[in-house]
């Protein structure tokens, strides 16, 4: 797919909200720029990565190739790395910030990303395009336009009927020390001029450590770079969601929720909140209401990311139970950020188990002994459980042992270890 002609934004009259928007990231692009994708291609050379991620979005459809992807506010290498990662598939790109996609179209080239398609664009001017996707990609946007819900029905409105979002917005409680700073900027007046950002930051270098912006700039690899100090504290238009408000944002614009895309810190079976006297209480509620819970039990979550469908999706999205026997045919696939750790283990443990994408709910971690960690050896991508447990297993027909089995490939299901090709 050749590049197409570029919508001009400026042609196009936009409130004072979205062209200060505009503006900013036309000064300030984020992420900051890179010139090299090398190791994101080399990752992805792993087929069972894409498929990891395939089967996040549909546990329920085989993986296919030519899919239609749109990476609404790509910033300036997203759409670059997805259009890298999947090779076959034909991904559209759209941004306001000229300056963002410049970044792109020089990446797209030096990797020679014919199946990427640029345009500036906002999301609201999706309609423009006339086109439909089976996978829209929209991280950190959302939360910046001065209606989202007006962004989010474009994005619906463009979404094929079995498609499926990939969407990431900020988190309230987790962003409290954020909201105090930009706060404290907007009484100063701070600019984001390289010097007024260098004493930024060395002012909160210099807060406690228990300021709720030292626990936030602690946890954020890039926080103190100047780019993302200007996006966190100066950004012109900036909100956040609750668990709650997140639920109802979606309905309000003809979503259905799906599932995060790493559920484990919202589970009451999960980490420090496992052994707790509430994890039961917690785990009863309905899962609208023990994700709310989770969020206001652990406090730091500064985002929300997740997977969500067109509410008349014709059939269910993400059907993965455990309470009948087809989680026997349920083909276990690794995430891609999993790993296997045998230093400083728990008593009983042979390994423990983590996902490194949890930062920094470093709680997130599972032990597991012998019998469990001959079942995880064995997962490959293409054997079913039912089939792990007849290679893995000495006795898989023994009831106590199928029934084990099943809370541990829950487990690691919870625990973020693995998505199920459920296509059988």
């Amino acid at each position: 797919m050749k590049n197409a002609s570029h919508h001009d934004v400026s042609l196009r009259p936009l409130n004072d909200a979205a062209d200060a928007v505009r503006t900013f990231y036309e000064r300030l692009p984020y992420p900051a720029p890179i010139t090299n994708l090398d190791r994101h291609r080399d990752l992805y050379r792993n087929p069972d990565r894409r498929r990891a991620l395939f089967h996040l979005l549909w546990p329920c459809e085989r993986a296919r190739g030519d899919e239609k992807i749109l990476v609404a506010g790509c910033g300036t290498s997203q759409a670059a790395t997805v259009a890298l990662r999947e090779p076959d598939a034909r991904v559209t790109a759209i941004d306001i910030s000229e300056t963002s996609l410049g970044f792109t179209r020089d990446l797209q080239q030096k990797y020679g990303l014919e199946n990427l398609e640029l345009h500036q664009l906002p999301i609201e001017g999706l309609p423009e395009l006339g086109c439909t996707f089976d996978q829209i990609v929209c991280t950190g946007v959302l939360h910046h336009l001065p209606d989202p819900d007006i962004g989010l029905q474009a994005l619906r409105a463009a979404l094929e009927p079995q498609g499926a979002m990939h969407l990431m917005v900020y988190a309230a409680y987790g962003r409290t020390g954020i909201y105090m700073m930009q706060e404290y900027c907007r009484l100063l007046e701070v600019s984001a001029s390289e010097e007024e950002l260098r004493d930024l930051g060395s002012m909160i270098g210099a807060l406690p450590a228990d300021h709720p912006i030292a626990c936030v700039a602690s946890r954020a690899k890039d926080f103190r770079h100047p780019d993302a100090l200007a996006d966190a504290l100066l950004h012109p238009q900036d909100r956040a969601y609750t668990v709650p408000q997140l639920y109802a944002w979606l309905e309000r614009c003809g979503l259905s929720f799906g599932r995060w895309s790493l559920q484990a810190p919202y589970l009451a079976q999960c980490g420090m909140v496992a052994p707790t006297p509430h994890a039961a209480r917690l785990a009863s509620l309905p899962a609208p209401q023990q994700h709310a819970a989770l969020e206001l039990l652990r406090g730091t979550m500064t985002k929300h990311e997740f997977v969500a469908y067109r509410d008349d999706r014709p059939k269910e999205a993400q059907p993965i139970r455990f309470d009948d026997d087809h989680w026997l045919d349920y083909v276990p696939v690794r995430m891609p950020a999993t790993m296997s750790v045998r230093e400083r283990l728990p008593e009983g443990a042979v390994a423990v188990l983590l996902n490194s994408a949890h930062t920094p709910h470093t709680d997130i971690f599972l032990p597991i002994d012998a019998v469990e960690e001959r079942l995880f050896s064995a997962i490959d991508g293409t054997q079913s459980i039912n089939e792990i447990l007849r290679s893995a297993s000495d006795n898989p027909d023994d009831l106590d042992n199928r029934d084990g089995a099943r809370r541990f490939f829950e487990r690691l299901w919870h625990y973020d270890q693995i998505v199920f090709d459920a296509t059988k």
